[in-house]
């Protein structure tokens, strides 16, 4: 049995039910907890536990996700160390990740996209406050349940805090942390980047929601690489033949793909609030996706 895998296991009061998933870093267990019930609890697997900076980083993680308090923010229940196996407990979401529920539903209407965006601005804008930036946002770092409707943030896992000085960075000078598709031109570099970084993610994920594809095309990490830094994002309208967006509504996404700091939003709350308000103007665009039936006007 691979050491990893701790199902039946019991800790700190969680009783590890089943296999979840997993990441470079952690495990993922559906577990019962006497008092906080169903709950999701991610174990630091072992060779990274014997990683001083795996180990530091997965603390701040945990952390950073106490700090941020928000009903649209996988709460943190608690985490610790025993018997050398560092955890983490969370709320149990219902739902899937959002990368996986658009993988199968495709393209959303306008209207489905400004509740999910809505939520992940309150959520964000609560974590920025708190003094966290968040780094890695992304589809998959996104619970959706469709059946209400309901966004949820996790994943602080390569957060930073706003205060952080250069000297006490994890991540090395001169290397990115993120996701590639939907990190910010700035954190290429491996700069220590602000909020804006994640107007940029957020606004790539809105691009994605609406169009089912991303602003860069790149085939390859490399080539992809090479046109976040030198081209610019392609215009919302030209993403999907036969699918027109209002003026409006392409101009609040493209301003925050905006490579340019100056002109691109400057918060999450900016961003957020302008694109509702131009999604919710918006016509149902003229083909197919899901809910595209749905919330017609009269």
């Amino acid at each position: 049995m691979n050491k990893d895998n701790l199902v039946g296991r019991t800790l700190a009061g969680y009783r590890l039910l089943a296999y979840i998933g997993e990441g470079g870093t952690a495990t993922v267990y559906e577990a019962e907890h006497p008092e906080r019930g169903q709950s999701a609890v991610k174990v630091l697997r072992d060779r990274m536990a014997r990683d001083p900076v795996a180990v530091k980083r997965f603390l701040r993680e945990a952390e950073f996700g106490t700090r941020a308090q928000h009903p649209h923010i996988i709460q943190t229940y608690d985490f610790g160390e025993v018997d050398g196996l560092y955890y983490l407990a969370l709320e149990w979401a219902p739902g899937e990740p959002l990368g996986d529920f658009i993988l199968s539903a495709g393209r959303l209407a306008p209207t489905v996209v400004a509740n999910i965006i809505e939520q992940l601005g309150e959520a964000l804008t609560a974590a920025h406050k708190a003094g966290i930036i968040h780094r890695d946002l992304k589809p998959a770092n996104i619970m959706y349940d469709p059946t209400t409707q309901t966004a949820r943030l996790l994943d602080f896992g390569i957060a930073r805090d706003a205060e952080d000085v250069p000297e006490e960075r994890l991540t090395r000078a001169g290397f990115f942390v993120g996701t590639l598709q939907y990190v910010a031109p700035e954190a290429l570099s491996g700069e220590l980047v602000d909020e804006q970084a994640d107007v940029y993610s957020l606004a790539t994920i809105s691009y994605h929601l609406l169009a089912d594809m991303l602003p860069y095309n790149g085939k390859s990490p490399r080539e992809l690489f090479q046109q976040l830094l030198s081209q610019p994002p392609l215009p919302l309208n030209q993403a999907t033949k036969g699918v027109q967006f209002s003026d409006a509504l392409e101009r609040v996404v493209m301003r925050g793909l905006e490579r340019d700091r100056s002109k691109r939003w400057k918060s999450i709350d900016d961003f957020a609030s302008a694109f509702c308000m131009a999604a919710r103007d918006e016509e149902p665009p003229t083909r197919g996706g899901f809910f595209s039936s749905m919330f017609r006007k009269s």
